[in-house]
């Protein structure tokens, strides 16, 4: 089994990710998430069945995390982050 690593390079497993029951999703946890997606820890499903989060909500933080990073996955700014997308695409 190869190591595994989160979004800030902590070992990420099963037992360290977010717990199912969490409420509050800051930058961190979603950042988590996707990363476990994206590494094979856990399936897209799993995810959405353990979280209790939509396929949209999920794939929202993956375009996210894909465009700008972590940063781009803060509630405060996503506006500012989709409007610099857009323009990129543009040009």
């Amino acid at each position: 089994v190869r190591p595994f690593f989160g979004p800030l390079g902590e070992p990420l497993t099963i037992d360290s990710l977010p717990p199912s029951n969490t409420s509050r999703w800051v930058v961190r946890r979603k950042a988590e998430v996707v990363a476990a997606v994206n590494g094979g820890l856990l399936s897209i499903d799993d995810v959405c069945e353990r979280y209790g989060l939509t396929l949209e909500e999920f794939a929202s933080w993956q375009r996210a995390v894909d465009r700008s990073g972590m940063q781009g996955l803060r509630v405060t700014r996503i506006q500012h982050y989709r409007d610099l997308y857009e323009r990129q695409l543009k040009y």
